[in-house]
């Protein structure tokens, strides 16, 4: 990454406090960060785990990997360093989303460990949340709603996570979640008794 560019900027501080947000909110901002293989369940996950969330009266939302790059990551593609440009703005995204004190979930592939690591480094202790959504590659490859494998496999798509670029499974996630093995509402469940174990919530 290029180092700063703008001059003469310092960061400008308000006069409501993270203790005040956790008050209003009746929450902890936190990231919670899904990553595995396209067609592991990422963004099913995400989805009903914001839904469950604002029912229960919690603020989140999701930052999905295909609606980034439809506007503000747009310009990018998936060489090695576009995805490593799209990760790194994606955690200033959500280190300003959980400043807020929202509850943000990212639903990204994020195949290198340094880009995730990256992204924890931003965040205080206890704010960045990887979930390994583990899944086989060959249920993934069933599933394929988007027929990306097949194009994959026949060469019509680069840089394919999984089959022509690799995945860095996480080393130390603070959760997996085998989505071959656990439906949608038990994966989904899991996360919330995470958040609610670790008093970023109360239901």
């Amino acid at each position: 990454m290029a180092g700063q560019k703008s001059t003469n900027i310092k960061w400008h501080h308000g006069k409501i406090t993270k203790e005040d947000r956790v008050k209003l909110l009746n929450q902890k901002g936190v990231t919670i960060w899904l990553t595995g293989l396209s067609g592991s369940g990422k963004s099913t996950i995400a989805v009903e785990l914001e839904h469950a969330l604002i029912e229960n009266r919690h603020q989140a939302y999701i930052l999905d990997g295909d609606n980034i790059r439809h506007g503000l990551n747009k310009n990018l593609g998936f060489s090695p360093e576009d995805r490593t440009e799209n990760i790194r703005r994606i955690g200033e995204v959500a280190k300003l989303f959980t400043e807020a004190g929202i509850i943000t979930i990212t639903a990204f592939i994020s195949p290198y460990r340094e880009d995730r690591d990256a992204v924890r480094r931003l965040l205080n202790d206890g704010e960045f949340i990887e979930v390994y959504v583990k899944c086989p590659l060959d249920v993934c490859e069933e599933r394929d709603t988007k027929g990306l494998y097949k194009k994959a496999r026949a060469g019509e798509v680069k840089d394919f996570t999984g089959i022509s670029a690799p995945y860095e499974e996480p080393l130390n996630p603070e959760l997996t979640i085998d989505s071959s093995k656990l439906t949608v509402e038990e994966s989904t469940r899991a996360v919330l008794n995470y958040l609610e174990e670790k008093g970023c919530v109360k239901f």
